[in-house]
């Protein structure tokens, strides 16, 4: 919500400064999310008159003028095509600076000279406008200030409001909670019924109850539509982020902001026979104000006349009736309608609409007649015309039953005794009427309290009265012992520590994702969200791998040429044999992931180190390195989203516990990737294991060091080869000895058959009591060879 401040103090003016108004709305819940001027910072801009303008004697598009600035007369030279005679204009002064820093100086422009510049509004950050000059009336003072007669330096807020505040999403309604807080007066915008000269009623016929609870409307004939909107309200909407586009069209804006209250204007020549205010039906169109053509249903509220739907209800108009500045006669309509028949619906065709975000939360039912008065005075008095009486359909409104508040309750949940006259206090000055019973309050909220239900509800509003900033500090007072922790587990903020220490920059990404996206990266059915905040969110993500993607993405329009992220996060699948519990969710599984993303160079562009792309191996190596005590195992296998030449399932204690991989070239190619990137993902538990400390002796003997190259199928992975050895050492008497074992090459070429490889591997071994020999050395690889060749077919390389 996005409001002049002076507007608000037009109904209610405490005696606070700006900063202090901004505080106490933000401690009163309604946050104030920025305050800025309503226009950007400049000085020496005056109010100067136009003398008279002559044609430059050297250059067709530009003007020398004589320009009265209050001050005294000087020459001008400007290009404005709509430079006049007589006309007032804001004249930047000798020395003035403009936004952006342009500072004005006396120049010769094409042999004249010019001191000054005569300003349009795009010039001042006014607007966007740069047709022409700015022109300002003809009785606009000269050699005002600028910012003075203009009141730009008019504090412009901009509000960030809760769903549960339905009734401030206007000014008078912000303005309410002003005087509640302040005290200071408020003073209500006059709404009395106009003059009825006409006897011309539209019919109205509410087929869906459950739709539209009361629709007011009224007849107004012989309007201007094209009469200027007036300065002081065009002003208003503008600062409050409308853009100004007819009269017609700008009162009913202005309502909306001022009340709180969407209405729509009809073009009554294009009405055909009556209204009727019913559900969509299957097949139906419309076309809407913003161009956009959709699809109607039976979920979705409409208006339609005797020929076809006019209008989506409490969302959007219609371009059908849409008034236009040969519009003469109108239907002005003010209704209810059900919040809970407008939620969700115009997310439904992927845009939002102001009225739509109001009904959705709920707009007084009460006052349709009133704030159709209201608006019908306006148009009155703007375009003239002459009005026909107001017809009023109800069919049910929302029902406000009492809520009870208990002085004991009140207290233990604020935290602070509250008398019984604090209580009162609050309520008197929200204007909630309220009767005892007994030790209670029993309020009845008004009609534009949808967010008072129950007890809990009256509470806040006494303790936001009150002050939240009056609340005191206390410690807790709670036993807090300090837990444990396994010597075998490390924090999560410790395995994140680890990553960002390998050059790694962590995201926090939205659990709402792209179904396109999650399915095209996962290939597993994603849970659908009944009300997605976006499209682009419609489901709960099945990979971390979207967000990172989307991350990259970004960057990558960025002109980021290295990038390496990861996440930690929940992932959401569909699984009923999950049960319900303090952390799960019936039938949703939602574990924990750790996912990583690297992409560009493996090295920053240096002079040490020639540039090379991050491969598979380089984002292997860096998962084993934080894996620790996991023990993980990489896999050969393929996924929809890898790469099947580069892509391994990462499997722990023999079950599978993620993946990792480059990119499948045509996910790269439907994502528009310039190359493909590497990524990983795991459980997380897996990666939070590490390996206790164990002391062993330090032997004082020297090792021996042996190397074997064996030959085996190129089919046989690596991981099984040390399996196999590993076994041998085991079941070998002398296996003890065996300290470490590793590849360190391994080659495939000449000498070779063509399906087979040479793996060479290097084992350390040593004894803490005495220094081998080579007799019982030459026996335990003599062993080792022989228990590969029995189980994989391997054999000793010729000349090894």
């Amino acid at each position: 919500m996005k409001f002049p401040e002076r507007w608000l103090r037009a109904y209610c003016n405490p005696d606070w400064t700006t900063e202090q108004l901004s505080d106490r709305l933000t401690m009163a819940g309604l946050e104030v999310e920025e305050v800025g001027a309503a226009a950007p910072p400049f000085d020496k801009v005056v109010v100067a008159q136009v003398l008279s303008v002559t044609r430059h004697p050297n250059a067709d598009k530009l003007n020398v003028c004589e320009v009265d600035t209050g001050a005294g007369v000087r020459s001008i030279v400007c290009g404005a095509p709509n430079v006049a005679a007589g006309m007032r204009v804001p004249c930047a002064l000798v020395g003035a600076t403009l936004p952006g820093g342009l500072e004005i100086k006396p120049v010769k422009m094409r042999g004249v000279d010019s001191n000054g510049m005569l300003c349009s509004a795009r010039e001042l950050g006014l607007s966007e406008d740069h047709s022409g000059l700015m022109a300002l009336p003809a009785d606009a003072p000269l050699g005002a200030d600028v910012r003075d007669y203009l009141q730009l330096d008019d504090a412009v807020f901009l509000l960030k409001l809760t769903p549960n505040l339905a009734h401030c999403f206007g000014v008078f309604g912000i303005a309410r909670e002003v005087a509640a807080l302040s005290g200071a007066p408020l003073t209500a915008p006059a709404m009395a019924p106009v003059a009825v000269s006409l006897d011309e009623r539209l019919p109205v016929r509410i087929d869906a109850p459950d739709l539209c609870g009361r629709f007011s409307g009224r007849v107004i004939r012989g309007v201007n539509a094209n009469a200027p909107t007036p300065d002081w309200m065009r002003q208003r909407l503008e600062r409050a982020g409308q853009r100004s586009i007819s009269a017609l069209v700008d009162i009913s804006n202005y309502v909306m902001l001022e009340l709180g209250r969407p209405t729509h204007v009809f073009d009554l020549d294009k009405i055909h026979g009556g209204l009727e205010v019913r559900w969509g039906r299957a097949g139906e169109r419309l076309e809407l104000l913003n161009g956009q053509t959709i699809e109607l249903d039976d979920q979705v509220g409409v208006i339609a006349d005797a020929q076809q739907v006019e209008s989506l209800a409490g969302i959007m108009g219609g371009n059908s009736t849409a008034v236009s500045l040969a519009t003469t006669n109108i239907y002005v309509e003010a209704a209810f309608w059900w919040p809970q028949a407008i939620a969700g619906r115009a997310r439904r065709y992927n845009f939002s609409t102001d009225a739509a975000q109001r009904f959705e939360r709920g707009v007084d039912g009460e006052t349709t007649v009133a704030h159709l008065e209201y608006i019908s005075a306006l148009i009155l008095q703007v375009c003239g015309g002459q009005a026909g009486p107001v017809d009023d359909t109800i069919t049910g409104l929302p029902e406000r039953k009492p809520v009870s508040l208990r002085t004991a309750r009140a207290a233990k949940v604020i935290g602070v005794t509250l008398s019984d006259a604090d209580i009162a206090d609050a309520f008197t000055r929200l204007q909630l009427p309220f009767a005892r019973a007994g030790t209670d309050f029993v309020v009845t909220p008004p009609s534009y309290r949808f967010d008072l239900q129950i007890e809990e509800d009256l509470i806040e509003e006494v303790a936001r009265i009150w002050g939240y900033e009056r609340l005191p500090l206390r410690a807790p007072v709670a036993a807090s012992p300090m837990r444990a922790r396994p010597e075998a587990q490390r924090s999560v903020l410790d395995l994140k520590r680890a990553i960002a220490a390998r050059d790694y920059q962590e995201v926090i990404n939205y659990s709402f994702v792209e179904s396109k996206l999650d399915h095209l990266l996962s290939g597993r059915r994603a849970i659908p969200l009944l009300n997605p905040i976006a499209a682009q969110m419609d489901v709960m993500r099945t990979t971390v791998w979207s967000g990172l993607i989307e991350t990259l993405r970004a960057n990558l329009n960025r002109k980021a040429s290295r990038v390496r992220l990861f996440e930690v996060g929940r992932v959401f699948a569909a699984d009923e044999t999950v049960a319900s519990g303090p952390l799960s969710v019936r039938g949703v599984r939602q574990p924990q992931m750790l996912a990583a993303l690297a992409y560009g160079p493996q090295v920053q562009e240096q002079w040490g180190t020639a540039t090379r792309a991050t491969d598979f191996f380089d984002l292997k190596g860096d998962l084993e390195s934080l894996a620790g005590a996991a023990g993980l195992r990489f896999e050969r296998d393929e996924h929809a989203a890898l790469h099947p030449g580069r892509s391994a399932r990462i499997v722990a204690e023999g079950r599978p516990v993620g993946w990792i991989g480059a990119l499948h070239p045509a996910v790269q190619l439907q994502l528009d990737l310039p190359q493909a990137p590497v990524l990983f993902e795991i459980e997380l538990d897996v990666m939070t294991r590490r390996a206790v400390p164990v002391f062993s002796e330090v032997s004082k003997f020297p090792p021996v060091i042996r190397d074997l190259a064996l030959v085996l199928d190129q089919q046989i992975p690596a991981a099984q080869v040390l399996d196999e050895i590993a076994s041998a050492v085991r079941e070998h008497p002398h296996g003890a000895l065996v300290k470490n074992v590793g590849i360190f090459d391994e080659y495939r070429g000449k000498g070779l058959e063509n399906k087979e490889k040479s793996l060479a591997i290097r084992f350390w071994m040593q004894d803490t009591r005495r220094t081998l020999n080579d007799a019982e050395v030459s026996e335990l690889m003599s062993g080792i060879v022989a228990w590969v060749g029995d189980r994989i077919g391997a054999r000793l390389r010729a000349g090894a």
